[in-house]
């Protein structure tokens, strides 16, 4: 039990940490690298609560594509931060009005559960509940069966994401050599091959 204790106290402490790091930190590189860390111990959090989907869901979509994707994105497109944070009064107004709205939405929520526990399961069609198999496979099988239509929908949408990302962020140099495999298929002798006559005694 204090092993328990002390591996959540590590796991949230360095969450808890790193999120703040995340909106403190002035290098957006920097950002990127505690919001990893952020997801790879909220991912531990999910396993001693015996969701093991849930953290290999953050370490593989979140920590493996996501991030790594935003990192890259920083890197290459050299973005003028200094730039960005010049309308940050103009829009003050608006973001302090949504952030109100979430924090009485918040208020409400956890206010509602303290009060009456039971009215978070109220109106919610009860899930079956599978003690033979384990909880990837339980969810498996619902994804790959009733919702299987969803899923694909959803892989053909980050598909097409990922094509526009590398369609953006790609940039043909001059002057570069590039391969064209049906100039090298279309060779013969007579383009290969080019023939002089030396005469004996002298050089090329």
């Amino acid at each position: 039990m204090i092993l328990n204790a002390l591996f959540f106290y590590l796991f949230a402490g360095v969450t808890v940490a790193s999120a703040f790091m995340v909106i403190a930190s002035r290098n957006p590189v920097s950002s990127v690298l505690f919001l990893i860390l952020a997801f790879c111990n909220s991912a531990g959090l999910f396993v001693m609560l015996g969701a093991e989907y849930l953290a290999m869901l953050l370490v593989v979509v979140y920590v493996g594509a996501v991030a790594v994707l935003f990192l890259f994105v920083v890197m290459m497109l050299d973005v003028d931060f200094v730039e960005l944070r010049q309308g940050f009064l103009q829009y003050l107004p608006i973001g302090a009005l949504v952030g109100l709205v979430l924090l009485i939405e918040l208020v409400l929520g956890l206010g509602a559960w303290v009060i009456s526990p039971e009215i978070a399961g109220h109106g919610a069609e009860p899930m079956p509940v599978l003690s033979d198999v384990s909880n990837i496979q339980a969810i498996g099988d619902v994804l790959y069966t009733k919702y299987v239509f969803f899923f694909q929908v959803a892989g053909l949408v980050l598909l097409v994401a990922m094509i526009g990302a590398i369609v953006l962020t790609l940039r043909h140099k001059e002057n570069v050599k590039r391969q064209d495999i049906s100039k090298q298929v279309a060779r013969n002798k007579e383009i290969a091959i080019e023939i002089h006559k030396v005469e004996t005694g002298k050089g090329i």
